[in-house]
């Protein structure tokens, strides 16, 4: 029997590193340890003379309320959850729950011993605190759950990730074996590789205010990661075993400037490619097979938000749309770049053929949902976010280089804006960046401008799931002058477990250029999709 309240099961909210005594104390003070912060910004208006327009985001925690219903565990002053409060015959929680672990409160000083338990014991409760969530909410008859049935979302910040992490990952923190009811895990700027500062990982024997926690050699004892530690010196590893990597998303911040955190120090420090305090390529997730074979990677988005802060990555509109896109959502399309051929300047096909020729490719990619004035994900070069393909390396093996994932988008049949049509739709805005050309490690100047592009365009992808047993429908436009097609269907090719792939292609039809195809793996998500 299936959980009857799919996809809108318990949220367990997990915060991030607290430093000082006064910042776990303010923590503790908290009731929702911070998810329930929210931001007030600007927002350009098109009229000249016209001041900004304030843009209001109201905390996680309030749109989850108002827009799904969610409530908080909190009545009479009381946790529901605390075990002195829980013994009541009739304390009980709806599906709809947002539950904050409070995982300080041991090591605060206003409710706790002023000592600070290890991350493995952080984590072992968390598990505890899911088997209690599963007994209230079954235990509620107005749910329709069965203990076998009940299932619960991980949202974590920061070292809170790493905590869902150790629970999940990690057998002897999880006798139990609560991580079973684990549906899915959303992690907002968690250091899944660690934090470097000044290019040099957190030492292992920094033992003040745990900041140990995030050095690798210590991340792989907590993670269980041994063995995949020791052949790659990387610990952002989902042992598929243990969680599906299909079921983790990783939201990346990209600003560090608007980091504030020990007087701007740490994103001084941590640098650029930061979100002023976890480097971008740390902020994702792979699956890795039990035989030590790297799998797919995590879904992840960017969004050009700092770690924290008034403008930081939790009470961001990018981050709770992606947020509740991937909980809630109803299509799945995964975002990948084939790149077929890269032509060089007629002036350096001598120099490329005798392997003197050195470029850098960075790709851009923004996607934003129809109707909607943000993006779902934003890497930009000027932000440190793209990806990058070697020149050298495209060359020596064009196949391995060949296929590059970009970011997964999360469409919601809830948030289309003609409800009369079946259809989601996207913008996706491609971009490969001109490269800095060098010949034998020197510039080379020649007809080079700066910021320039091999390949920019707009595409605007519209996406029919299947009405029972019928098939996608995809057209797709490209916007710019050049190449513009107006609806162009294209077909959708099936692939295992329920999955379609579509490809777009594209050529800049130069030299210098690019060209390649943009390809997107769609899935319905959530119990079969809209038309479930």
């Amino acid at each position: 029997m299936a959980n009857p309240n799919a996809p809108f099961h318990p949220i367990v909210y997990v915060r991030g590193y607290a430093m000082s005594r006064a910042e776990i104390d303010a923590t503790t003070a908290d009731p929702f340890c911070g998810f329930n912060l929210g931001s007030t910004v600007y927002r350009a208006v098109p009229e000249r003379g016209r001041p900004p327009r304030k843009f209001v985001f109201e905390s996680p925690v309030i749109r989850l309320a108002s827009d799904f219903g969610y409530q908080d565990v909190y009545e009479d002053g009381y946790d529901l959850l605390d075990p002195e409060w829980s013994d009541n015959d009739e304390n009980v929680l709806g599906s709809r729950s947002i539950v904050v672990y409070r995982y300080y409160d041991e090591a605060s000083s206003l409710l706790g011993s002023s000592k600070t338990p290890p991350i493995e014991t952080f984590a072992q409760k968390l598990g505890e605190l899911v088997l209690k969530v599963r007994e209230l909410v079954c235990s509620n008859p107005k749910n329709g759950v069965t203990p076998d049935d009940f299932r619960c979302y991980l949202v974590a910040h920061s070292m809170g990730g790493l905590v869902c992490r150790a629970f999940l990952q990690n057998p002897a923190l999880d006798p139990d074996g609560a991580a079973r009811f684990v549906d899915k895990l959303f992690t907002y700027a968690t250091p899944h590789n660690g934090i470097d500062v000044a290019g040099v990982n957190v030492p292992s024997w920094l033992g003040v205010s745990d900041l140990s926690n995030f050095n690798r050699a210590r991340m792989a004892e907590y993670l269980a990661l041994g063995a995949a530690f020791q052949r790659t010196e990387r610990v952002d590893w989902l042992p598929a075993q243990r969680f599906p990597a299909s079921r983790a998303f990783c939201m990346v911040g990209t600003n560090r400037l608007d980091y504030e955190a020990a007087m701007g120090l740490s994103r001084t420090f941590v640098g650029h490619g930061s979100d002023g305090l976890v480097r971008i390529e740390n902020a994702t997730l792979h699956a890795i097979a039990a035989d030590g074979t790297p799998g797919e990677p995590c879904a992840k988005a960017f969004t050009y938000r700092s770690h924290s802060g008034v403008f930081g990555i939790v009470n961001s509109e990018e981050a709770y749309q992606n947020l509740t896109r991937f909980l809630f959502g109803d299509v799945r399309v995964d975002v990948h770049l084939d790149l077929d051929e890269i032509r060089v300047p007629k002036e350096l096909e001598d120099a490329d053929a005798k392997g003197k020729l050195g470029a850098l490719y960075q790709i851009e990619l923004l996607a934003a949902p129809r109707g909607k004035l943000w993006y779902l994900t934003r890497r930009t070069a000027e932000e440190d976010s793209v990806g990058c393909v070697s020149h050298a390396a495209f060359r020596r093996d064009p196949q391995q280089e060949r296929t590059h994932y970009l970011s997964t988008v999360f469409l919601a049949n809830r948030a289309r804006v003609d409800k009369r049509r079946r259809s989601l739709a996207c913008a996706v805005t491609l971009g490969l960046r001109t490269p800095d050309y060098e010949v034998e490690r020197a510039l080379w100047f020649d007809k080079h401008y700066e910021g320039g592009y091999l390949f920019r365009n707009a595409l605007v992808i519209e996406l029919t799931p299947p009405a029972r047993d019928g098939a996608w429908t995809v057209k797709y436009a490209w916007q710019g002058a050049a190449v513009q097609v107006a609806n162009r269907k294209v077909a959708a090719k099936e692939l295992v477990d329920g999955r379609v792939e579509v490809v777009i292609p594209f050529d800049s039809k130069k030299a210098p250029g690019v060209r390649g195809a943009l390809r997107f793996v769609v899935s319905a998500w959530n119990e079969g999709g809209i038309d479930a």
